[in-house]
């Protein structure tokens, strides 16, 4: 079984103390000259400012902003609630009712669009910028493009005399050293001797390494190798 629950004492008493002043502005606004629809109106304009103000300043206060606005709307809706309460406590005649008072409660619709125009549409507390993860795939602006990009002025470093390179000193000159003779076993030498006979009775003339090369398949110092030993 859920327990009852208790009614909250300020819950209840900011509910009479609304209608009471409800109730209040619709009197003044009636004995003003405001009847039917729009006598229940005054107060519901009233109210209405009354808590957009305190939300500005509410909200305000949480950004850190100046809440001058906010705080001067809430005053002049605190204002229309509290003379309304106070004129019809019979200090004044309703039956009566001044010119002044007439003039005040006939233009307090262009007054409180005026407020609640200004308490919405006026710049809120920017948004936080999220953090945004760098980009590794493209390639990042310099420091001297990031300036540039600010709009900064930028001198210009001193230049640097380079020092003059010094002269690299020559290489020595490496002595060629002869190729070590290469060894030919003499079955290929008889072999290459074959072709080579071969190729001048073909051709009529003696053949030369880079044919001999070919025909055996042999690196080129071996073929120069045999072709010295043929000739």
């Amino acid at each position: 079984m859920r327990p009852i629950r208790r009614p909250d004492a300020v819950l209840v008493q900011a509910v009479i103390a609304g209608a009471l002043s409800f109730a209040h502005l619709h009197d003044l606004a009636a004995a003003a000259g405001q009847s039917g629809w729009k006598a229940w109106a005054y107060p519901v304009s009233v109210d209405l400012l009354l808590v957009a103000a305190w939300h500005r300043l509410r909200t305000s206060r949480a950004a850190g902003e100046p809440a001058r606005s906010a705080w001067t709307w809430f005053m002049v809706a605190l204002a229309a609630s509290l003379g309304a309460n106070v004129a019809t406590a019979g200090l004044l005649d309703l039956g009566h009712v001044p010119a002044w008072l007439r003039i005040l409660v006939a233009g307090w619709p262009a007054l409180a669009f005026l407020g609640g125009t200004l308490l919405v549409h006026s710049p809120g507390h920017p948004a936080v910028a999220q953090p945004v993860e760098p980009d590794t795939d493209t390639e990042q602006p310099s420091a001297v493009e990031a300036v540039i990009e600010r709009g900064d002025v930028v001198e210009p470093e001193p230049e640097i005399a380079a020092a003059p390179a010094l002269p690299s000193p020559e290489p020595e000159p490496v002595p060629e050293s002869e190729p070590a003779p290469v060894a030919v076993p003499p079955a290929l030498v008889a072999h290459a001797r074959k072709i080579a006979d071969e190729y001048r009775a073909r051709t009529g003339y003696p053949i030369d390494v880079d044919t001999l090369r070919a025909r055996l398949g042999v690196p080129p110092l071996m073929a120069a190798a045999i072709a010295a030993q043929l000739a």
